[in-house]
């Protein structure tokens, strides 16, 4: 944490990503170090933020059907956090400005940008320019910025990974500054994750958004060697079979870690020779010339490839210090829904 905070350079900079860990302890911890500002995917996430007294709470996922009636059901159930949220849909702000006046509360919007992620966004050219006037223009909304996420921005290379990324800003940019020629505010730019976030806490008037950096993983440590973040998450597993010649099984199967990525999905202590070649439910299948000098039972510990969906998959988390365990955290915000 101290790290994120010292390559931002200002912790008011900086609006982490709850995501990847969930929990309000990790969330108590960064607001003891003058975090205040915090960005999240889900309801349940902000709700979570709110339940720990954040102060600011940006709900990073254009809300939609219910969504929107949760969200702003958890605006007047927390008054004194103060929330906002993305559009990249004209529609979806008059949807959210008629609900707004039915509840009797106004909704701060940051108009979503597509920067080549292609997975949210709108282009930020002439489109973009008109949702943001049209936010301008709505009584029960009102204009908070722009917010793009570049999480395609992955070179291992920072020089080849920083050219990219400015390369996407001049359009962020060249958007601000054409809402400005119209007389309009932009109070903030959200920009990044955690491969971009040392990139952009360069520019003026930005907050960084990292996430994956509160526990690291296999996969940015390996790609990101300029990033020294500690791996803080760490999985056990056992060896619960021997099938055949060579080959072990462990009890890490598509329940026990994220499986999206290809093999190897993490690295095992241990058995950092061994070749990752099959995976179910419940079964990590793996090849290994050495597979005689193991036993089945035998423990090992390993670090995931992606992070974020593996937390996910627990109920909580055990803490350990010192190589003891010291206790356990709830993983609070793993489902889509707490309690509004």
């Amino acid at each position: 944490m101290d790290l994120m905070i010292s390559i931002a350079g200002d912790v008011k900079k900086l609006r982490p990503h709850i995501k990847t860990h969930k929990t309000a302890e990790i969330i108590q911890m960064q607001m003891k170090k003058g975090i205040n500002k915090f960005k999240c995917a889900t309801i349940a996430e902000a709700e979570l933020l709110a339940i720990n007294g954040a102060q600011d709470i940006l709900l990073a996922m254009q809300p939609v059907g219910a969504n929107i009636h949760r969200f702003l059901k958890l605006m007047k159930a927390y008054p004194d956090s103060q929330f906002s949220t993305l559009v990249d849909s004209i529609e979806i702000a008059n949807e959210i400005s008629s609900l707004a006046e039915a509840e009797g509360v106004i909704v701060s919007l940051f108009v979503d940008l597509n920067t080549g992620m292609n997975r949210t966004g709108i282009t930020p050219d002439g489109t973009a320019l008109s949702l943001y006037k049209k936010i301008g223009e709505l009584d029960f909304v009102k204009e908070a910025g722009l917010h793009s996420y570049d999480g395609h921005l992955r070179n291992p290379d920072f020089s080849e990974r920083k050219k990219a990324c400015d390369l996407a800003f001049k359009k962020v940019l060249g958007l601000k500054e054409s809402i400005e020629k119209e007389g309009l505010k932009v109070n903030c730019l959200v920009l990044g994750g955690s491969p971009s976030f040392p990139i952009h806490a360069k520019r003026d008037g930005v907050e960084v958004s990292p996430g994956t950096t509160l526990l690291w993983d296999e996969g940015y440590g390996n790609l990101f060697k300029e990033m020294p973040f500690l791996k803080a998450a760490v999985l056990a597993c056992r060896i619960i079979s021997k099938p055949a010649e060579n080959i072990l099984c462990l009890d890490l199967g598509h329940k026990a870690i994220a499986s999206e990525m290809s093999f190897p999905r993490l690295k095992i202590f241990g058995l950092e020779e061994s070749l990752q070649i099959g995976q179910s439910e419940e079964h990590l299948v793996l090849e290994y010339d050495k597979s005689d000098s193991l036993s089945i039972g035998d423990l090992f510990y390993g670090i995931p490839k992606h992070i974020c969906p593996t937390v996910a998959k627990y109920p909580k988390l055990l803490t350990v210090k010192d190589g003891k365990l010291t206790g356990e955290w709830k993983v609070a915000a793993r489902d889509h829904q707490l309690n509004i």
